[in-house]
């Protein structure tokens, strides 16, 4: 998407290790409008696919994700960093952080998804796969099926999308922006 791949040629700033901040306009201050355009393309890519539940991960990810369900009319549910005492039973996942360079467990309440859902991922990054690894793990629990996987911003030399192929071959991955190599596109 040429919008957002100008967004971050612009205002993107790789560190060391292959951390692209992008802070500006996505993870911290958000621009809602290019937010709003990321979801629409990402919803146009999996036209072909039947999806009836939007998932994501906090918090990152979670503009995107419900600027989707807007659009598509679709409820989303983002996967919970913490369990509060009001949530029963959960399905739940350990997730390494790249960013933060830990793992995490990751939740989603049994009541929010079911068999019979057939998922939509939408995330802010896909670098090693290890938060889409999670959520293929949380669907399997639950026996919901993953239509697709989307992402603003794919660190292709990371390989996650090799790591989701490896994991599950038949789900669909689109990145609206990719970054080819730690020194950028």
């Amino acid at each position: 998407m040429e919008k957002l791949m100008a967004r971050i040629s612009r205002e993107g700033d790789i560190h060391s290790g292959g951390v692209l901040k992008v802070d500006s306009f996505i993870n911290h201050q958000i621009d809602p409008a290019l937010m709003y355009d990321c979801a629409a393309e990402l919803l146009d890519r999996f036209k072909d696919r039947n999806f009836n539940k939007i998932l994501t991960i906090e918090s990152s990810g979670i503009v995107p994700a419900v600027l989707a369900g807007y659009i598509a009319g679709l409820p989303v549910v983002f996967a919970k960093k913490t369990k509060p005492i009001s949530m029963g039973k959960a399905y739940s996942t350990t997730i390494h952080s790249f960013t933060r360079d830990n793992d995490y467990e990751v939740m989603i309440s049994e009541e929010f998804l079911t068999a019979d859902d057939r998922v939509l991922f939408i995330d802010d990054f896909l670098a090693y796969g290890n938060a889409a690894l999670g959520m293929i793990d949380i669907c399997r629990q639950a026996g919901a099926s993953i239509e697709g996987m989307g992402f603003l911003i794919e660190k292709k030399f990371q390989n996650g999308r090799y790591a989701i192929g490896k994991s599950d071959a038949s789900v669909k991955v689109e990145s609206l922006a990719i970054i080819e190599s730690h020194l950028g596109f």
